[in-house]
């Protein structure tokens, strides 16, 4: 069986469109009407109006006048032969069995991914990934993903009309897998950035690259969903869109019907490697944000607040008195980070951030990840049954987390719990210290409502509600008088998390 995936996806003038107005003559008269002239930017346009009128839209204006700024990238570097079967986008397919394999060698020599030649299995040898990418400015500043050029010796950009240039990375950002690239050259043509905030769900969009090497493909689809978070990837509200995106796809534009990019074509999910309907852009204003700052300072400073976030559901929101299960559960806060020193703890729900509603916890590293290090700024939270306010002072990232899991939980005699349904006992001093934490309640049995929500034997206990738990006595006592659903904060594999348990 195939496991699904998250893959990386890898005539300059405009044209001027005429169009008769009329074949027929003018009354009393021998002539025909001149053509009417359109503008390169009324041709662009012209896709928004056939939609509008027919239904079904026409991107050829908005091709012609825009194509010509899509550049293929082919970024030259040397990896492992085992490291190059990871099917980046930006890469051709890697079974010999393909029926494309024979095309790619005949026309790109080896193709990465496949053995053979000299040096054996996991021997250095050069490859040659292939991606797109796209002009923002005449002066050749062009946008593509950080993981079309990453390690890369030698980047070359050919455009449409055949010129080739070498291209120097000015910058490349991983957590956002956003690359800009410089040739140099004048008067190119450029795309016209739009806003993804305008954008709707349903609307059409078409994304040009080069998928397989096939130079200025286009292919059109429609948004699927906004602010889609994807694992492993916190600082990125994606664009979901059913545009069929394959391998060196990667860092093409997203266009919307006015000739506007609204993103980067930068993953697919895929179980085979190709398209199979799901294809992520990044939003292009969080691109330009990460363009601006590596152009100016060379790298992207991110903000930090120093907890661990978790989803919210109903039943965690009626455990904590909450109307409607929106907002970002703490399940642990970082010590001495920024949260602790303003006094966030484990069992805040955050509900906004610097005046900002926070829908859910993947919303959130994107809210902090954008603020300035050193930013004064205030976090709204749900604790005890109502909002509170709380002034932080933003850190830096330092590396990919937005936060760090450590806990605290302390114990006596075991104890069953048969509302609950788990048999606990007190951790001892040495499992307290293989745990990082100074107090809990170790799981050793889970039935009922504690196995029907996913506890575990091994599991450690800290909190109910937010409270903290000392003692099974104590445990059994707050189950007692708990409601229908409570939200019992554990220790698992040393992470912390909430998890709710229906009673009722």
């Amino acid at each position: 069986m195939n496991s699904k995936i998250l893959t990386r996806s890898a005539a300059t003038t405009a044209v001027v469109v005429a169009v008769a107005l009329s074949a027929g003559y003018v009354s009393g008269h021998n002539n025909v009407p001149a053509p009417q002239v359109i503008s390169p930017a009324q041709a662009a346009m012209m896709p928004a109006e056939a939609a509008a009128k027919t239904g079904i839209p026409d991107f050829s204006g908005l091709v012609e006048t825009y194509g010509p700024a899509v550049v293929n990238i082919s970024a030259k570097h040397v990896v492992k032969e085992t490291a190059a079967r990871r099917g980046n986008a930006n890469q051709v397919p890697m079974d010999p069995d393909d029926p494309f394999y024979q095309f790619f060698k005949r026309f790109y020599g080896n193709v990465p991914g496949f053995g053979g030649g000299d040096g054996g299995p996991n021997a250095d040898r050069p490859s040659e990934g292939l991606g797109s990418g796209f002009i923002v400015s005449n002066d050749g500043y062009i946008l593509t993903n950080a993981h079309v050029v990453d390690g890369a010796n030698v980047v070359t950009v050919k455009l449409t009309d055949k010129r080739e240039f070498r291209a120097k990375v000015i910058g490349s950002d991983k957590q956002s897998d956003v690359a800009v690239l410089k040739i140099d050259a004048k008067n190119l043509p450029t795309v016209k950035i739009g806003d993804p905030n305008g954008s709707k769900v349903g609307q059409w969009v078409v994304a040009i690259g080069s998928p397989y090497g096939f130079d200025n493909t286009v292919t059109s689809g429609i948004i699927s969903a906004k602010s889609r978070a994807l694992p492993n990837e916190n600082y990125t509200p994606f664009i979901q869109t059913d545009v069929p995106v394959n391998p060196g796809n990667s860092g093409g534009p997203l266009f919307n019907l006015q000739g506007e990019v609204i993103g980067i074509n930068s993953m697919i999910y895929s179980q085979t490697g190709g398209f199979q309907g799901l294809s992520f852009a990044i939003p292009i204003n969080e691109a330009i944000k990460v363009k601006d700052a590596l152009i100016k300072t060379g790298h992207v400073d991110r903000g930090r607040l120093g907890v661990t976030v978790q989803g919210m559901n109903q039943t965690l929101a009626n455990s904590f008195g909450m109307k409607s299960p929106a907002g970002a559960l703490v399940s642990s806060v970082e010590p001495g980070g920024p949260a602790a020193k303003a006094g966030l703890q484990p069992g805040d729900v955050i509900t906004a951030l610097n005046g900002q509603p926070v829908a859910d916890s993947t919303s959130l590293p994107s809210q902090v990840a954008g603020l300035a290090p050193g930013t004064s700024t205030k976090v709204t939270v749900w604790r005890d049954k109502s909002s509170k306010d709380l002034d932080v002072t933003i850190g830096a990232l330092k590396d990919a987390k937005v936060a760090s899991a450590k806990g605290g939980g302390e114990s006596d005699s075991a104890s069953q719990d048969a509302r609950l349904g788990v048999a606990v006992r007190p951790l001892t001093s040495d499992e307290k210290q293989q745990a990082s934490v100074s107090r809990g309640l170790l799981v050793q049995q889970s039935n009922g409502a504690a196995a029907s929500a996913g506890i575990q034997p091994g599991d450690v206990i800290l909190a109910v509600n937010g409270q903290p738990v000392t003692t099974p006595q104590q445990l059994k006592t707050m189950i007692s008088h708990a409601g229908d659903s409570i939200a019992l904060l554990i220790q698992r594999d040393n992470a912390q998390i909430f998890v709710p348990v229906d009673l009722g």
